[in-house]
Parts: C-alpha cells; sequence; structure tokens
C-alpha cells in the first residue's frame, strides 16, 4: 500500500494544489456504510458502446491541461486540497412531483431543463458546450445532468456538470450527490461517497479551454450509468470513468431513477432587488443558436432493455423565460435529440 500523501504541491491549472492519496484511503471510505466497501477498479461494460459519441473533443485536455505534464502514481488519485470552488449558495435539484407533475421550484432557484418523469431510468448522457458565464454575488450558474428518485426527504440524486460562481470566475467540473433531498451528501470529494477510481482527474478543476461565442465550440460528454445487476452509479466524463456512488448512500436510486434532467439553474438573490445578473449557459438566448447559445446534445436515457436510447417524450420546464428559456430542436445528423438554452439574466428584457 502507498503513502496516505504519496505526492502533494502539484499545481493545477487554475493554481489549485493537488494531492495523490493512497485510493484506499480516499475520503469515500470513511462513510458508515462504506467501511468494508471492496472497491471496483474497473466499470461495467458501457452499454451501446460501439454506438458511443466519437466527437469528443481533445478528450483529456479539453478537462485538465495540467494532466499533459504531472498524473498521480499507480494506486493514487488526485485530490484538491483546498476547495475554492465552494459558495454559500444552496444546492438544489429541479422542483419535480412525478406524481401530479406539478413544478414549484425552491426559493431563488430558477431552471431552463428538459425532463423525463415517472418511468425506470438507469442512467443519461448528452455532450454539452462549456462556458464562462457572468456570476455575480457569489451566485451559481451550473449546467448539468440530474439523476433522482424518490420524493419528500427521501429523495436521492447524483449530478454532474460544470459550474461557475463569482467568487472564484472559474469554470469548474463537479458532480454532487445526496441521498436524503440535500439534507447529506456534497460536492465533489469534499465528504465520503463518490468512489474514485482515475488516477488522471481531479475532480473540481477549471475546464479549459471554454467556447467562445462565435468561435469555436468545447464540449464535454457526460454519462451516469447503473447496470441493474451492480449497485454503482458510475461517472464516464469524455471517454474515461472517474469512479462511481455507491448506491448503498443513495435509499431511493437502489433501484432506478424516476427522474432524469438536463440543463441550466441559477441562484437569483435579488440583489438590490432585481433579479440577478448572473448568465444562465453563454449568457445568450436559445434563439441565437448554435454558436452563440449553450446546448446539449445527443441526449439519451438507459432504459430496462440495458441500452441507452433517444429521449423523446420530454417535458420542457423554464422558470423565467424573460431571464433564460430553452428552445427544443428537431433531431439532427450529429446532434440527435438537443437543445439550445440560457440567457442574460437582468436587463431591460429581464428586469425582475
Amino acid at each position: 500500500m502507498t503513502d496516505h500523501n504519496v505526492k502533494s504541491d502539484t499545481q493545477g491549472d487554475g493554481g489549485d494544489v493537488i494531492d495523490c492519496i493512497d485510493i484506499y484511503k480516499q475520503p469515500a471510505l470513511s462513510h458508515p456504510l462504506l467501511r468494508n466497501h471492496t472497491i471496483e477498479m474497473i466499470p461495467p461494460p458501457y452499454p451501446n458502446e460501439n454506438e458511443t459519441n466519437s466527437s469528443h473533443q481533445d478528450d483529456e485536455q479539453v478537462l485538465q491541461s495540467w494532466l499533459s505534464q504531472e498524473e498521480c502514481p499507480e494506486g493514487t488519485i488526485p485530490i484538491l486540497r483546498t476547495q475554492a470552488f465552494n459558495s454559500s449558495t444552496p444546492k438544489s435539484s429541479p422542483p419535480f412531483n412525478i406524481t401530479d407533475v406539478q413544478f414549484t421550484p425552491a426559493s431563488g432557484h430558477e431552471y431552463a431543463t428538459v425532463n423525463l418523469l415517472g418511468g425506470q431510468y438507469y442512467g443519461a448522457h448528452a455532450s454539452l458546450n462549456v462556458w464562462s458565464p457572468l456570476s455575480e454575488f457569489e451566485e451559481n450558474s451550473i449546467s448539468q445532468i440530474w439523476i433522482a428518485g424518490g420524493h419528500g426527504q427521501a429523495r436521492s440524486t447524483v449530478e454532474a456538470g460544470w459550474k461557475i460562481n463569482s467568487a472564484d470566475k472559474q469554470t469548474r467540473f463537479f458532480i454532487f450527490w445526496t441521498g436524503h433531498n440535500y439534507k447529506d451528501g456534497c460536492y465533489n470529494l469534499e465528504c465520503s461517497g463518490f468512489v474514485q477510481v482515475n488516477r488522471k482527474f481531479a475532480i473540481g478543476l477549471p475546464i479549459k479551454p471554454v467556447s467562445t461565442y462565435n468561435g469555436k465550440q468545447v464540449e464535454i460528454f457526460l454519462s451516469i450509468y447503473k447496470h441493474q445487476s451492480v449497485g454503482q452509479w458510475w461517472l464516464m466524463v469524455q471517454d474515461q470513468a472517474l469512479g462511481y456512488w455507491p448506491d448503498k448512500i443513495l435509499p431511493s436510486l437502489k433501484g432506478s431513477a424516476d427522474t432524469v434532467t438536463w440543463g441550466g439553474e441559477i441562484y437569483n438573490s435579488e440583489p438590490g432587488g432585481r433579479h440577478t445578473s448572473t448568465q444562465m449557459g453563454s449568457g445568450h438566448y436559445p434563439s441565437e443558436g448554435y454558436g452563440k447559445a449553450s446546448y446539449f446534445r445527443n441526449i439519451q436515457y438507459l432504459a430496462n432493455s440495458g441500452k441507452f436510447v433517444d429521449a423523446d417524450e420530454l417535458i420542457t420546464y423554464v422558470t423565467k423565460p424573460p431571464c433564460y428559456n430553452l428552445i427544443m430542436q428537431n433531431k439532427a445528423t450529429g446532434f440527435g435529440t438537443h437543445f439550445y438554452y440560457g440567457g442574460s439574466g437582468y436587463s431591460a428584457r429581464c428586469p425582475k
């Protein structure tokens, strides 16, 4: 077994300090339900393996340029020493009651999302372009996939995407989980829960480069999936498996999920009594289309059949269209089921 702290003071591209930690001494294994957990080093076969998105741009380099010079030794995983990624804004899931499809957002949270409700879902994936939108007053701008199950305090979720806040001003890859409706769980590896097996990716580091308006679009491929025969929700970024959430810590995801969501979320603290200027997505409205607006493409979910299938019967949900909106698109070659979303926040179009 390797030392607890094999290598430290590795500088990430955003100035973050990365430590290489013995894989068997990572935070996940201190969870009371995981103390006798045996780490699964190899993910189960990826569904539709021959049909996965082949256009992942620059793979690892899109996510973390520090990997071109550094990576952790065998038997260790990289962990950010400091969590500059944190903010005071509370995390919230899309506010769906799947029994009657009523939408009641948590106070201050606004959404532009598409959703599958009320089925049996074992995963979801999509490619999404990455931006660096304006964020103010320590508010968050988030673009992500949510997979959720259960109701009320029993609600469990696993989540992944990109996020930016005003305190940090860097677009960072993130993961999140909760077993009990946001009363537990955390971002990244800030608490016990997510089991990382990949020694190349430090979860929480900045994504660089990002997309440019009317220029090159940089995107990441995200996939969360579960084989019905195993109890883990695996996370894949580009073509790399990062690790998994054991369903022991997710009471309402021990079987399938009942809700899958793709899209954007911001927190509006209403500074000075007006709407926030925090932007969603690229900060531009979906009507501007490719190269200018944010998008999710090739949206699919993992069905009972064990195959990823197109998400055709999607419910769109937009809390405040003048501020942030969403437009579904017809299927297109290379883009499949897709949508554009986002907006500027406070403006003449969005005064309150």
